[in-house]
């Protein structure tokens, strides 16, 4: 057969359409498939008949990508919406990394601000190697040629303001998560 994997092979009934609804409400609820729900249900009924409790007991293994549902009011969805978006997420998503940061106490960096930060530490690549020959020549005793204090102060005050910037991004990524908003009146 196409289908069989490891001795398995396919299992199938007919319900009535309210039965296969509630059903699939008891899989949604606990974060599993119809399939997963039916199939353990089936592996538990076995261990009863077989007499071992110990399967039927065993809580199910949790799943990463397990469902949580939750009800937001209208303002917080919609302040949900804009933050998710400020930070080029779904929703979803930003909850999630919200929830995780909150419980493990991370300040987590977005690829998007990750990227741009990769940008601004690659813009001191060039400016690091101008600096270093430059410096190389001044150790060397040879002029500095056509480089004047001007030009160096220039490089330092870029610097300086990569520096200052890539402090303020970090600085406004922890109180982004970290802050939230006024309660709203009632």
């Amino acid at each position: 057969m196409c289908c069989m994997r490891n001795g398995s092979t396919h299992l199938s009934t007919w319900i009535t359409a309210e039965s296969k609804q509630r059903f699939r409400a008891i899989a949604t609820k606990q974060g599993v498939s119809e399939s997963a729900l039916l199939k353990r249900l089936i592996e538990q009924l076995l261990a009863l008949a077989a007499g071992d409790d110990a399967t039927v007991t065993s809580p199910p293994p949790e799943l990463r990508d397990a469902r949580l549902t939750i009800r937001l009011r209208a303002d917080d969805r919609l302040l949900l919406r804009e933050r998710a978006a400020a930070r080029g997420m779904p929703p979803a998503t930003y909850l999630s990394v919200l929830t995780r940061s909150h419980l493990r106490s991370l300040v987590p960096l977005p690829d998007q601000e990750l990227v741009l930060l990769g940008r601004s530490v690659n813009e001191l690549n060039p400016i690091g190697r101008n600096l270093n020959v430059i410096a190389r020549s001044a150790q060397q005793g040879a002029s500095v040629g056509g480089v004047t204090r001007e030009e160096l102060r220039a490089l330092l005050s870029a610097c300086e303001a990569l520096r200052d910037r890539v402090r303020t991004l970090i600085r406004a990524n922890t109180l982004s998560w970290e802050a939230g908003h006024a309660p709203t009146p009632l």
